[in-house]
């Protein structure tokens, strides 16, 4: 939604099977069987093609939203990068880091869709309940070298991210026009990131780092899954509920840079200039096809994890030691065109062609940070407001479209706050923030950020299953929680 910018795979008309591009039938079947096994085949696979990763938009599914210290600048954060998060944002940019650092966090999606056709028949949608459940978690670890006792320069940090980095968790009734299209869609994969920055010049960094893309139970049925009804016909009663699943494990990789032109007297960056490129990755999605529970085949299809490269730049008008603003531009595509199709296998060996034909796509965020550094009223604190805002273009066209994700244009405003404590503060009042053991945190924050995601009204014509034709109207509204802790 993007938060998480959906994921979808298009949709097929559940009353015109696609054309199977190869068939294996057994020696002695009968005519009328071989025809019922293509009808069968034709329809649950073109169900099987909308479950397939999709796009979250320029976004569609992606989630761009990895911190709350990101999130309330609406992910301006590739050119900053300087907390733990720099994981996801920019790993060149954890060479600003010293000793370790955690960050852990979570994010809460709550809203809805709605749907209307020509007929004015209607349909409300949400994320399986009023917050999506399980909701996209964050894990970030970072240590510079030499503050480990491993080598002379402090030029050197690795880092280890976990992320949701692509999710959808949608539910229709099943009472909707489009119910043989979709009535529920889940898509929870997590991306683990090892990675490694390094300073080849004073002002430049550098970073390289993989991407494990894999399915966990940690995180809801570690599946992508779609549910819908079944119309009716071969000896399937209308209305059974079908479901059709699948998971793998895939690997693409990055790379990163943070240049800083500019320097006040302190060190301290006054222009960074960020830029980080995401390879594409492959995923081969095993799965079964179930009807009413029961298994009916194993089923196969491929999503590619889409290429994107991000680029931003950074300006801090004011940098003082009491305060410092900061203002950010990014600019993020994603290459969704690489998903031309999504054709399907199942293991009687019928391959059924499912074009998808997404589109690539631009996201452009601003956000601005203001932070007071040990204010007066509030010694041995950092304090922190932060603003942003973004907009995204839609990756799935009208013809294959599906509403497992409502995907459209979209704006989002973000909004946050801070809060970081040192040497003699107290975290909560209770928890003291540093001390002289090695052991001791040298510092403990905690960082909140509130997110509006606006949807532009989108009508769908000419879909390849009619029943999807229809307005739909989507807002969504994301709250973020890092709490993080610096040794």
């Amino acid at each position: 939604m993007s938060m998480m910018r959906f994921f979808t795979a298009p949709a097929s008309s559940e009353t015109d099977p696609p054309t199977a591009s190869r068939e294996t039938v057994a020696p002695g079947r009968n005519v009328r069987t071989t025809a019922r096994l293509l009808l069968l085949t034709g329809a649950l696979l073109a169900a099987w093609s909308t479950i397939a990763p999709g796009s979250v938009l320029a976004g569609s599914f992606r989630i761009y939203d990895h911190s709350a210290s990101a999130t309330g600048q609406a992910s301006a954060f590739t050119a900053q990068a300087d907390d733990a998060s720099a994981g996801y944002y920019n790993p060149a940019g954890m060479t600003q880091l010293r000793g370790v650092q955690l960050s852990a966090g979570t994010t809460l999606i709550a809203g809805g869709f709605s749907f209307q056709n020509g007929a004015g028949t209607q349909a409300n949608g949400d994320l399986r309940g009023s917050v999506a459940v399980p909701p996209p978690s964050n894990l970030y670890i970072t240590a510079n070298l030499k503050d480990l006792g491993i080598g002379s320069s402090d030029s050197t940090a690795v880092g280890l991210a976990v992320f949701s980095p692509f999710g959808t968790l949608t539910r229709w009734p099943d009472s909707s026009p489009f119910s043989t299209a979709t009535t529920k869609a889940a898509f929870e994969l997590i991306d683990i990131r090892p990675s490694i920055a390094f300073r080849p010049l004073p002002d430049l960094a550098i970073g390289l780092g993989a991407d494990v893309y894999t399915f966990s139970g940690a995180f809801g049925e570690g599946q992508v899954e779609r549910q819908f009804r079944w119309p009716g016909g071969l000896g399937i009663p209308a209305g059974t509920g079908m479901e059709l699943n699948g998971r793998d494990t895939a690997a693409g990789w990055n790379a990163s840079l943070l240049y800083t032109p500019l320097r006040n007297e302190d060190g301290k960056p006054l222009v960074n200039i960020g830029l980080i490129y995401r390879s594409q990755a492959t995923l081969h999605l095993d799965g079964q096809l179930l009807a009413g529970g029961t298994h009916i085949a194993d089923a196969r299809t491929t999503f590619v994890v889409p290429q994107v490269l991000t680029g931003g730049i950074a300006l801090w008008p004011v940098r003082n030691k009491e305060r410092e603003w900061k203002l950010e531009l990014d600019v993020d595509y994603t290459g969704w065109k690489s998903v031309r199709n999504l054709d399907s296998h199942l293991s009687n060996g019928i391959t059924v062609a499912t074009p998808a034909n997404w589109i690539s796509g631009y996201t452009v965020m601003i956000g601005t940070e203001h932070k007071w550094l040990n204010p007066a009223s509030l010694p041995d604190w950092d304090i922190a407001l932060r603003a942003g805002y973004w907009h995204s273009q839609k990756a799935i066209p009208d013809q294959t479209f599906n509403p497992a994700i409502p995907d459209g244009d979209n704006h989002a405003v973000s909004t946050g706050v801070g809060f970081m404590c040192r040497d003699n503060g107290r975290f909560l009042g209770v928890i003291p923030c540093g001390g002289a053991s090695k052991l001791s945190p040298k510092g403990l924050g905690i960082d909140l950020a509130y997110q509006a995601i606006l949807y532009e009204s989108r009508t769908v014509a000419g879909n390849v299953n009619p029943t999807v034709n229809g307005t739909y109207r989507t807002t969504l509204h994301v709250g973020s929680l890092n709490l993080r802790v610096n040794f």
